[in-house]
């Protein structure tokens, strides 16, 4: 008897027909244990190496240094109409105070003469003043009243010195400014007004004289290629 006839006699008889088995899959090979090679990519990262310390910041070897006439040195110079206040050839150094004005040996030893280190100082004021941003202080309508360069550097006072100052804020003073520097860490820039400056006597007399490092009690004049002029005092 043929299976298919088989097949029809079952079910004339009402029985079930013997299911054929399905096919039986071959097990499947295991997952292939991970090389030594594949284990290395998915280890966790090694972390950064740390950033490198920023360089020791450069030295001025090269400044005037504004102070009172009685700590003068053999190299001062006295700006014009100045009765309080020197120049003196002087270095910035890493140990406090962070500037040191040069002894007659130390500074025979740089082999210039006082007029080159003048003229190599004003360049570094220059320098200076150019990565330097003053604060500007104004009142309530937006007037600039006066501006002040501040910093932790013992150079601020150093800027008045610089050739390109009077020009830097002739837009917003004029042609002349006036400047006050009561101590080594700052320096203010007033327009050539009494009057503007008249309000900030008081504090800036008390700056001068609570400082242990002041600078000068004077108030300097700048016009544009010409030096440093003294036009008054704050303090005494």
């Amino acid at each position: 008897m043929t299976y298919r006839l088989y097949i029809l006699l079952l079910l004339a008889a009402g029985l079930p027909a013997q299911e054929t088995p399905a096919p039986v899959s071959p097990p499947s090979s295991p997952a292939p244990a991970p090389t030594a090679a594949s284990a290395a990519t998915t280890a966790p990262a090694a972390a950064p190496a740390p950033a490198a310390a920023p360089a020791p910041r450069k030295l001025e070897l090269l400044v005037l240094l504004p102070e009172p006439r009685v700590l003068g040195t053999e190299y001062s110079v006295k700006p014009e109409g100045a009765r309080h206040t020197v120049f003196s050839p002087a270095r910035e150094v890493a140990e406090v105070p962070g500037i040191q004005t040069y002894s007659k040996e130390e500074f025979q030893k740089l082999g210039i003469s006082p007029e080159t280190f003048t003229v190599r100082a004003k360049a570094t004021a220059d320098r200076l003043l150019a990565d330097i941003q003053p604060d500007l202080v104004k009142d309530a309508e937006g007037r600039v009243l006066y501006a002040v360069y501040r910093g932790e550097r013992p150079l601020m006072a150093s800027l008045v010195t610089a050739p390109s100052l009077a020009a830097t804020f002739e837009k917003l003073f004029g042609l002349e400014i006036w400047v006050a520097l009561p101590d080594r860490h700052s320096l203010f820039v007033f327009p050539a007004d009494p009057d503007a400056l008249e309000e900030y006597t008081m504090d800036l007399n008390e700056r001068w004289r609570a400082d242990t490092h002041s600078a000068s009690p004077e108030i300097f004049t700048l016009k544009k290629g010409e030096a440093p002029k003294v036009v008054g005092s704050f303090g005494s």
